[in-house]
């Protein structure tokens, strides 16, 4: 369970692994390594690397990739949340973490690699005992093997839960200070484990005996392992499904707007980042084909992309002001009263019909920008009203002008903003 819910972490953020930021990129980092990591604890991860003939060598290969799961979960965190706050001191504490820990993981390896391949008696094998602690009771090797890894990993640990448990406490949304919750308590669960580890290890050092309880052992830990495991997974899901949410919004507007932005970019010069890709005339799976090729582009994210979209429309609107016939919006508003569009319906509307008959001026001299309405005070609301703008383009005539030519211009009932 813990290894599907970790492999569907990493695949819901592999997009970001390819165009997000670093910090994205290292969540999805995180997740990669700890499913890797996990694996090796199955029998099948086991079986696959058996084979090369050196014993507990998935043991190791195990806890290297648990250390670079923490090493690149600690940059996560600092990148979130340094962001915010730059200058806060818990902050300044994370990023002193972060840098040590980068430090240390390299030199950390060697010194496990160095323990595992010179010090511990790696004679002993499964048949001796189903644990890999229980196979080295008494050698001081052990202790300072699982030692540097249980204190890399509750210092990590520890730092995580206290970031994730401060940003709970300041969260809105209760469905993201829940799962903050959930996960600064799987941390502080996993700082727990590695302290008992610790303790119990040493204890079978100094007195071999003990290591009669090692099933025991070995069951409680499991149990706090798993336990925290869970919790730090089930708890992302709530950002991850916020994540989410996000890029399919995202991807939802860009199909709605793509009509619009590729006539716009196909037909005004240096508008558009990327010219829109070309399918032939008449053949709908190629023209479907370049919707998808356009919209699901790797080289940025759907949000990044959406942005670009908006952005560029919005040029090309500008452009066309300068080119279109002065009163071509009037007409564009009268025409949307006339069939039956109120208020900001009929704005949006009349911007389509304008927008339409616009683009056969396209290669007018340029003049003076004519006046034009818009709306839209943020991000958010800027793409609604596009979005209603390029559904009623995209069944709008294409002889929109001619239409436009014989309508008597409306004067304008509402503030422009020009």
């Amino acid at each position: 369970m813990i290894i599907g819910l970790l492999l569907l972490q990493s695949a819901i953020r592999l997009p970001t692994m390819w165009c997000g930021r670093r910090r994205e990129r290292s969540l999805w980092g995180a997740f990669t390594a700890f499913a890797a990591a996990w694996w090796l604890r199955t029998d099948t991860g086991r079986a696959m690397i058996d084979p090369l003939g050196v014993e507990d060598l998935p043991t190791l290969l195990k806890h290297v990739l648990a250390i670079g799961g923490i090493c690149v979960l600690l940059n996560y965190i600092t990148d979130v949340y340094g962001a915010v706050e730059a200058t806060a001191r818990h902050i300044r504490i994370t990023s002193m973490v972060r840098r040590t820990a980068a430090r240390a993981s390299a030199a950390t390896v060697l010194c496990l690699a160095g323990l595992f391949f010179f010090d511990l008696d790696r004679s002993q094998t499964a048949a001796d005992s189903l644990y890999f602690v229980g196979r080295h009771v008494g050698e001081p090797g052990l202790a300072l093997y699982l030692g540097l890894f249980n204190a890399y990993t509750a210092t990590a640990a520890a730092v995580c839960a206290y970031q994730w448990g401060r940003a709970a406490r300041l969260a809105r949304r209760w469905s993201l200070r829940t799962g903050l919750a959930m996960m600064a308590s799987g941390m502080a669960l996993m700082v727990l484990y590695a302290v008992a580890r610790t303790a119990y290890i040493v204890v079978i050092t100094i007195r071999p005996s003990v290591a009669a309880i090692g099933t025991t052992q070995e069951l409680v830990t499991d149990t706090i392992l798993y336990a925290a495991s869970l919790l730090w997974l089930l708890g992302a899901v709530a950002p991850a499904s916020h994540v989410l949410a996000a890029r399919v919004r995202a991807v939802r507007a860009l199909a709605v707007l793509h009509p619009l932005w590729r006539d716009l970019a196909s037909a005004i010069d240096g508008i558009a980042l990327h010219k829109p890709s070309r399918a032939p005339d008449g053949l709908p799976a190629a023209a479907l084909l370049a919707t998808v090729r356009d919209i699901a582009a790797l080289d940025v994210t759907p949000q990044i992309r959406l942005g670009q979209y908006v952005t560029e429309i919005r040029d090309a609107t500008h452009d066309l002001r300068r080119r279109a016939p002065a009163d071509l919006f009037q007409r564009a508003r009268h025409l949307a009263v006339a069939e039956g569009y109120v208020g900001e319906e009929a704005e949006a509307v009349a911007e389509a019909y304008w927008l339409r008959a616009a683009l056969d001026a396209v290669d007018a001299p340029a003049g003076v920008p004519a006046a034009f309405h818009t709306s839209g005070d943020d991000f958010a609301s800027e793409v609604l009203r596009l979005c209603q703008v390029a559904r009623v383009y995209r069944r709008a005539s294409p002889h929109t002008g001619v239409i436009l030519e014989s309508v008597t211009p409306l004067p304008s009932s509402v503030p422009e903003k020009v």
